[in-house]
Order: structure tokens, then C-alpha cells, then sequence
């Protein structure tokens, strides 16, 4: 937008302009001013979202001919991830990289990390490209006034102790961490471990000391954080398959000319395509290396008995259009058994 149109009443642009003292090129000269939006996420600078962040917004500046510029404050510069998206929502920053974080605002993106709700990558991608996902996408924009651009998908999450873990029969006195998720504390109670919530950076040496069996996470974490070193087993519970989402704040977006919004979408489509392939290529590369690491990899998990284990805690927590949501979501998985 114009500055002078931004500082000036519209109604002294008129004078001004029938007065001869500001010429109609005054008035547009500035209209090609490129805009400039602020992208806040807390992942680090060698993560795939932020690789992912940093294609996508040289996609944007690319097909809008650099009229739209995306600048990338990574690994929490300026905040968490509920400061930054309460910095989009006041207008200080205009994106960010957010997942079940948002049931904070609408109930319905507990969805994006409810244990059990997918069968597999292809069920859930299926979920989030079809009308399950468009209501929870719509229920963000009306909701928080954000608008998802593009997904990105997240390793399953998988349990290591020192011994298999195969039933829920084998959690018996099984001290586990647990992130700081109420259903996640619930969902492992019920299934009979002993959860605790600690600090991600103090997981390690609790194991190592033994004053915690084991913990949960996806494997990326496992690696990165040097698990391998202190647990002998990975279990493949894929316990919780979930995904994130780019969001530009709805105001912003609809600031943009037609033409550069529709360039914005193009870029977050093949920018979404971009983050699938990083995502497969490192799932493989990741699981190579930890087997490498020694770890052994148990895959004779029955994921069916750990879901029926954790349903009572599911059913206790998700209000009843979530766990309406939830039954739907896997109704979907037996569409996508079917056609496969």
C-alpha cells in the first residue's frame, strides 16, 4: 500500500491531488513497494521445517516477482510457539510453524496428536487433504484468525526402554517420560504405565540414572538427543502420527493483491511437496543410523491392543464433536484398506 495513501486522509489525498500540489503518479509510485512479512518458528536452523521455511519463502519471492518477502526468525528467537502465534493475531509477525498447540484456541487441533488416530502415512494424509481436514483448517481461521497454507508431516512417535515393549501388559511398572500433553499422560496411564512429565533435556540422564524406564518420541528425537546410548530397544508403537502447519495470519493474507495470493498458494503447494520428500528421505536415513547405533528395533508391536488400552482415556478427555471427529477419522482408515 502507498505510504502516502497510509499517512495522508483521503479526504487531503483529493484536495491535494485537484490543487495541482500532488500529481496521480505520486500517488501510485509507491503501490509497487513490495511486502515484507515476519516468519517466526522455534524448530533449529538445520531442522526440515526450517529448510522447509527457508524453499518456501524463496518460492513466494520468486512467483510474486519479489513484491512478497518473507524474513525467517528460527529456534525461538522471538518467542514460543504460543508467543508467536499471538504475535501474528497482534499483528507483530505474520507466520509461523504450529501443530496441536492451537487447541489452546480451537478444540478441534487436538486432532493434529491424538494417539492411535491413524493407521498410516497414507491414512493421514488422506484425512488432511480431505473434508476432515477442511474443518479443522476452517476451524483455525475462524477460530484464531490464522489460515493454513501447508502441512508437514511428523515421524510417528515410538517408545525405547531396555527391554521390548510389545502389549500394553508389558508397561506393568513401566516409568515412562511424557511430554506436558494431558491426553499423553492419560492415554499411557490407561494403558498401564507410570507416566511422568520432565524437561526434554533432562530425559537422558534420567534414564541413564534409571530413575525414569524409558520415554516416547519420534525417532529424529531419539537420534538427536542420544537415547540410543542409554536404551537397548526401539519399540515401533507409531503411538501418535501428527502434523504441523504453516500459518499466515487471515488478515495478512487477504491484504495481498488476488494475483500475489494466488502466488503465495502456489508456492505453499509445491513447498508442501518439497517437505514430504525431505520427510521421507530422512524417516529412512534416520531409522539406518540407529540401527547402526546399535539399537535394537522391535516391530512386533500389536498397535491395535495399545489403541483399545488407550481408548478409555480418549473417550474421558476429547469433548464429544472431538471424539465424533476422532471415530471419523478412523472410519477414513478403513476407506483407504479398502481401495488398496
Amino acid at each position: 500500500m502507498n505510504l502516502l495513501k497510509k499517512l495522508l486522509p483521503a479526504s487531503l489525498v483529493a484536495t491535494l491531488l485537484l490543487s495541482g500540489c500532488l500529481s496521480e503518479e505520486a500517488i501510485t509510485e509507491g503501490e509497487n513497494e513490495p511486502t515484507y512479512w515476519k516468519m517466526t518458528h522455534i524448530s533449529d536452523s538445520s531442522h526440515l521445517w526450517h529448510r522447509t521455511a527457508v524453499e518456501f519463502s524463496r518460492l513466494v519471492e520468486d512467483k510474486t516477482d519479489g513484491q512478497v518477502v518473507i524474513d525467517i526468525f528460527p529456534n525461538s528467537q522471538l518467542g514460543s510457539e504460543i508467543d508467536n502465534i499471538n504475535s501474528i493475531r497482534y499483528g507483530a509477525t505474520d507466520l509461523t510453524i504450529t501443530g496441536e498447540t492451537l487447541e489452546v484456541w480451537t478444540p478441534n487441533a487436538v486432532m493434529l496428536a491424538v494417539p492411535y488416530a491413524f493407521e498410516s502415512e497414507t491414512h493421514m494424509r488422506k484425512v488432511i487433504e480431505g473434508d476432515l481436514g477442511k474443518i479443522i483448517e476452517r476451524d483455525i481461521e475462524r477460530d484464531i484468525g490464522l489460515t493454513p497454507l501447508f502441512y508437514m508431516e511428523r515421524s510417528p512417535r515410538n517408545v525405547t526402554a531396555n527391554y521390548p515393549i510389545s502389549t500394553p501388559e508389558d508397561l506393568k511398572g513401566f516409568s515412562m517420560r511424557v511430554p506436558n500433553v494431558p491426553l499423553f499422560l492419560d492415554a499411557w496411564s490407561e494403558a498401564g504405565a507410570e507416566p511422568q512429565v520432565i524437561s526434554l533435556n533432562e530425559v537422558f540422564t534420567g534414564l541413564q540414572q534409571g530413575v525414569i524406564d524409558g520415554q516416547e518420541n519420534p525417532n529424529d528425537l531419539i537420534e538427536s538427543n542420544g537415547f540410543y546410548e542409554v536404551q537397548q530397544y526401539l519399540n515401533l508403537t507409531e503411538h501418535v502420527r501428527s502434523w504441523i502447519y504453516v500459518v499466515v495470519g487471515t488478515e495478512q493474507m487477504k491484504a495481498l493483491p488476488d494475483q500475489q495470493q494466488e502466488a503465495v498458494r502456489e508456492a505453499a503447494a509445491e513447498a508442501e511437496q518439497y517437505a514430504q520428500e525431505l520427510q521421507e528421505a530422512e524417516t529412512e536415513e534416520v531409522l539406518k543410523r540407529l540401527v547402526e547405533s546399535g539399537i535394537q528395533v522391535n516391530e512386533d508391536v500389536d498397535r491395535d491392543a495399545f489403541r483399545d488400552a488407550m481408548l478409555p482415556a480418549l473417550e474421558h478427555y476429547l469433548q464429544e464433536e472431538q471424539y465424533e471427529l476422532y471415530l471419523n477419522i478412523l472410519d477414513e482408515a478403513e476407506e483407504v484398506d479398502d481401495s488398496e
